[in-house]
């Protein structure tokens, strides 16, 4: 095993699914994700969603820089963020909202529980 490892959708099958239903507030969201690292609590990759609205809560700390696209984060109180391509932005514990896409979104991620 290599300790070097490119971060790339290249030959990764992603795992296909979606929000639980419960949640989606708005569209059909399917979110693509190709793993590349989950070890010891840190998982990370790449990820995508098609728009869609759902409802999020996040117990983990996660990075992410994003690729393409536009999505929305509204915390529970209303402020928005709009993340965009070129955007790096950590989600710590605690953030509870939705996360809106307004158009398909590519992210690298780095989650750490």
């Amino acid at each position: 095993m290599s300790l070097l490892q490119r971060v790339a959708r290249d030959g990764i099958t992603p795992e296909v699914t979606r929000p639980e239903a419960a949640k989606v507030l708005a569209g059909d969201p399917v979110h693509s994700t190709w793993s590349l690292e989950e070890a010891d609590g840190l998982y990370c990759g790449l990820w995508q969603s098609t728009p869609g609205t759902w409802r999020v809560s996040y117990a983990e700390w996660e990075y992410v820089y994003i690729h393409e696209g536009h999505s929305v984060l509204t915390d529970a109180g209303g402020k928005a963020t709009h993340l965009r391509a070129g955007d790096s932005w950590i989600i710590r514990p605690g953030f509870e909202g939705t996360w809106e896409v307004i158009e398909t979104t590519l992210k690298d991620y780095v989650i750490r529980t």
